[in-house]
């Protein structure tokens, strides 16, 4: 089966396309990637998607215009990727969408303890469009069985990294970075999985509030400054650090919020030494969720694998190997795996859309928390 991922993460940068040939099921399933393209959202949806995400205040009207613009924006992706590749036939199409607001955690709202997710981009308008099933919004299905709707790559880590003899540790920067543990000769109920924190989320913020850039382009910006380790310290204080896993992270707790308060713990220091106190927060509080959750448990880890756009930032890669290199852990990135950084989560997605169509489980609950696994996403019809 020739099957389209669809992604766009928390950084809310653009759109990846991966377009994988599928065999098998399960643990048997294989997978190769034929191709995978980037589209940056256009300037103006991207300031009215960073707007909306954990917005107070929003207008319905707006927010379901946005449902179908992006939906759209979605379907011209995949066309052009189609096109870019040669490959006309599809079988599939799996969309994860545009998250806005993920609360993991059940508050009371009107009487009752409600957990709540939504990742916004309709589906039927891919399918309508591309002519294909499309598989969108996946997450709630494992909130609805207790968990916290994320993370949902573990499937896709297991499949591509397990080991009999060696323990590897699959580690993801988007805007979000998570981990994917798994122990030599592990059985999925033994993955070891959860958000550390900020990745790009907050350099990103930071760029573009002091230079005026979407992102600090390979650490530049970074590489500049001095760490302010009083202010390193004090983001690294955050509750959210201390919290065991199964636990998620969002723009709900490093969002436009805290990027206000670490600039006032910054105080006058420089643009540049505020970006590489934000890069030293990604790499530190990943050194400490290491230490802290995955290397105090049984197993031994040996291979440390980087994806994600944070890959790409030299002076991020630079302070993780400084926390990894004592940890004994052998820092690679994807390519040296045949899947380029970028690519991993729009090809996981891909994995995931597929179990779905076979109508079988793709979330890991030692991951998510979740009481049972569960047939992840809706199905939308051309």
């Amino acid at each position: 089966m020739i099957v389209a991922g669809v992604m766009s993460g928390t950084s809310a940068d653009g759109i990846d396309v991966a377009i994988a040939r599928i065999l098998g099921r399960d643990l048997s399933l294989r997978f190769e990637l034929l191709h995978h393209s980037q589209y940056p959202y256009p300037a103006l949806v991207r300031r009215t998607i960073l707007a909306s995400m954990n917005s107070p205040q929003a207008a319905v009207a707006d927010l379901a215009r946005l449902n179908f613009l992006l939906g759209e924006l979605y379907a011209d992706a995949v066309a052009a990727a189609q096109k870019q590749s040669g490959i006309k036939h599809l079988d599939l199409v799996g969309c994860h969408g545009q998250t806005l607001y993920h609360q993991s955690k059940p508050a009371n709202f009107l009487g009752k303890a409600i957990a709540c997710t939504w990742q916004t981009g309709e589906g039927a308008v891919l399918a309508a469009r591309l002519g294909v099933p499309v598989v969108s919004d996946f997450r709630p299905a494992d909130m609805a069985a207790g968990g916290k709707g994320a993370p949902l790559v573990p499937f896709f880590d297991y499949l591509a990294f397990r080991h009999r003899t060696r323990g590897r540790i699959a580690q993801n920067i988007g805007g979000i970075a998570n981990l994917t543990a798994i122990p030599a000769n592990a059985k999925p109920g033994e993955v070891i999985a959860f958000d550390t924190g900020p990745g790009n989320m907050v350099i990103d913020a930071l760029a573009l509030h002091l230079f005026r850039k979407p992102f600090d382009k390979s650490g530049a910006f970074a590489a500049k400054g001095k760490i302010i380790e009083a202010a390193l310290q004090k983001a690294l204080r955050l509750k959210y650090f201390a919290e065991h896993p199964p636990k998620t992270a969002g723009r709900e707790q490093f969002g436009r919020e805290f990027v206000r308060a670490f600039i006032g713990w910054c105080g006058r220091a420089k643009p540049e030494d505020i970006i590489a106190t934000a890069t030293a927060i990604t790499a530190r509080s990943i050194g400490a969720a290491l230490r802290g959750f995955v290397l105090n448990k049984k197993g031994r880890f040996r291979d440390y694998i980087v994806s994600g756009g944070g890959a790409r930032n030299r002076t991020l890669m630079k302070m993780l190997a400084e926390e990894t290199l004592p940890l004994r852990l052998r820092l690679q990135r994807m390519e040296e795996y045949g899947v380029t950084p970028e690519a991993k989560e729009a090809l996981a997605f891909a994995v995931l859309a597929y179990q779905t169509s076979a109508r079988r489980p793709s979330n890991l609950p030692s991951a998510t928390g979740a009481r049972k696994s569960a047939v992840l996403g809706k199905v939308s019809l051309p």
